[in-house]
């Protein structure tokens, strides 16, 4: 059933769960997330961002994203994740999108809030949830999610909230997108200050690589959604190797390897899925 953010977020803050984004960018992720969803009995938000359009181009995955939401027997929101631009994040919600993140963290602060106020102003129209970003979450190729000076303050983040009127406000700690080449070194302290100073759900961005009781700990004291991506990659890129044949079997190989993949995939998210508590809360 297609839900927002206010569907799932609210009850996993209130209860220290969180629920997953798993972007997907074709419908091999959509069925291992889904499927995984459906039996775990548990909420998810499924979507894809603007870096990975050359990959899977919004107006061809959009249509399956959101019917596959419509028929799915748990909530599910579908999500525009980093938009970068007014007419992307427009075009998502045209083509049936329930959440989009405007993501002007890149910008000065001033240009962050005027630009991610306007995008609310229009998705609440729409019965449309946003999510906004003040902080810098880092790059892990580049370990720049180690320069404290842009990690979210509490000042920042209550700011934020109330110029724009997001509904979900991703913060910077310590964590990064992409594959970590360290350990990446998170300030639960400053998470702690942040949440008691908000009502409004706190999203952790770059979690694929973070150990179980990193994010153990960062739902304890606040985050409500966890953003997934290179693990589900990291998964099916494994499985497509360890079952692509000699190219002899044609079609059946390879329909085998992407069954392999699908099913990797999926495993991925179940395991995610338990590790934030967000089973059985469907």
């Amino acid at each position: 059933m297609l839900a927002n953010l206010n569907d799932v977020l609210f009850d996993a803050q209130k209860n220290k769960y969180a629920v997953g984004l798993f972007n997907t960018t074709d419908t091999d992720m959509l069925e291992a997330v889904i499927s995984a969803a459906e039996e775990l009995r548990s909420p998810v938000i499924i979507g894809t961002a603007e870096v990975l359009l050359p990959y899977g181009e919004l107006s061809l995955i959009a249509p399956s994203l959101v019917e596959a939401a419509r028929r799915a027997t748990v909530p599910v929101v579908v999500h525009y994740d980093h938009g970068l631009t007014f007419e992307r994040c427009l075009e998502a919600m045209k083509l049936g999108f329930t959440s989009v993140m405007f993501d002007g963290s890149a910008n000065d602060v001033e240009e962050n809030l005027r630009a991610t106020r306007e995008i609310v102003k229009i998705a609440h129209t729409l019965g449309v949830t946003v999510e906004g970003e003040i902080g810098h979450v880092g790059q892990a190729d580049s370990s720049d999610n180690e320069v404290t000076d842009m990690y979210t303050t509490p000042e920042e983040a209550i700011s934020f909230v109330e110029n724009t009127g997001v509904d979900a406000l991703a913060i910077a700690i310590g964590t990064a997108h992409g594959a970590y080449k360290t350990k990446p070194k998170l300030d639960i302290g400053r998470l702690q200050k942040i949440r008691a100073a908000l009502d409004t759900p706190l999203v952790l961005h770059g979690g694929s690589g973070l150990s179980d009781d990193d994010f153990r700990d960062t739902i304890k004291y606040g985050i409500a959604k966890v953003n997934i991506f290179t693990d589900l990659c990291v998964a099916g890129e494994v499985a497509m190797k360890e079952n692509v044949t000699d190219g002899t079997r044609g079609m059946y190989g390879y329909l085998e390897a992407r069954r392999a993949k699908v099913e990797a995939m999926k495993g991925a998210v179940k395991k995610k899925m338990l590790l934030f508590g967000s089973n059985g809360r469907a």
